[in-house]
């Protein structure tokens, strides 16, 4: 398997893979995905959620309001799960575009301060380069 950014030189390269890839080869071409200090800024913000604000009830762990947040931002649909329960039907943080990944920041960001969430230095910082 082949990945690489696109710019001119490797454009042509890209073209050069496709024309000598066997039939049956599968070529995917897409938005960049989310970088690693956008995910690095995601856990810090999840953690100060989960210490700060009470949801219905309960304090949902980090992995629990990353899902409960991206199901939002998606709009995601609610399933009944198998065995009893629910399943949201969400959408996985690694395949985020970079600009959804922003979104994504936003809206925690957004929901916080609706819940005073008082954000710690990792969950403040470098938030410029990711608007």
């Amino acid at each position: 398997m082949r990945t690489f950014k696109l710019n001119p030189t490797s454009r042509r390269y890209a073209v050069e893979c496709v024309q000598s890839a066997p039939d049956g080869y599968i070529v995917r071409v897409g938005e960049d995905t989310r970088t690693l200090d956008q995910n690095a800024k995601l856990w810090p913000m999840l953690h100060d959620l989960s210490r700060q604000v009470v949801w219905y009830g309960a304090r949902l762990t980090d992995d629990e309001w990353k899902d409960v947040l991206t199901a939002g931002l998606k709009k995601s649909k609610v399933v009944p799960g198998i065995d009893g329960g629910f399943v949201v039907c969400g959408q996985s943080t690694s395949k985020m575009s970079k600009a959804t990944f922003s979104e994504l920041i936003e809206l925690i960001y957004a929901f916080g301060s609706q819940h005073n969430v008082q954000w710690s230095e990792l969950s403040r910082s470098n938030f410029a380069e990711f608007a």
